[in-house]
């Protein structure tokens, strides 16, 4: 089995009925983050985000489900399938996953998809330190890495070399 990525806050999803992609709010708790360092932004998407706020828009442009002219598109899940039923956060909702899939009333199955899960790497002070220093130097030859290291261990600031 493959790593599937957790669904966070801004994740984008598209409607196989709707011409373009709205982004996923949560509104069901303030609490779980997924690789949001200052646990601010990334908050995960559970079971719970249902019903008609549940994105940024509200609406994939125009719903092409039943023909005819195409009547504007009002987003509404009813539930989600495929998602990570192993942990239950604080809200009492499960886990989306990035190959998760919601249901809209309108179309009766489940068209909704995520195109993109909405993580975001950040880098941190941490993961300086535990760079291999060899490596950062061929990469970036023009910083003298060991240096740098040096003062944000002792929490000097360093001085600015204009480089």
């Amino acid at each position: 089995m493959s790593e599937k990525h957790i669904v966070v806050q801004g994740a984008m999803c598209k409607c196989q009925f709707g011409q373009a992609p709205d982004k996923l709010k949560v509104l069901t708790h303030q609490k779980e983050y997924a690789n949001d360092k200052s646990a601010s932004k990334k908050l995960i998407v559970t079971t719970k985000e249902i019903g008609g706020a549940t994105f940024e828009k509200n609406t994939f442009g125009n719903c092409t489900k039943n023909g005819g002219p195409p009547p504007p598109c009002k987003i509404m899940v009813t539930e989600w399938q495929n998602f990570y039923d192993k942990v239950q956060l604080s809200n009492g909702g499960f886990i989306i996953l990035e190959d998760s899939k919601a249901v809209c009333a309108v179309a009766g199955a489940p068209c909704i998809e995520i195109i993109d899960h909405g993580q975001r790497t950040e880098a941190s002070q941490q993961n300086f330190k535990n760079a291999d220093k060899d490596v950062q130097q061929q990469i970036n030859p023009l910083v003298d890495s060991e240096e740098i290291y040096n003062n944000q261990s002792s929490g000097g600031g360093g001085e600015d070399k204009g480089i």
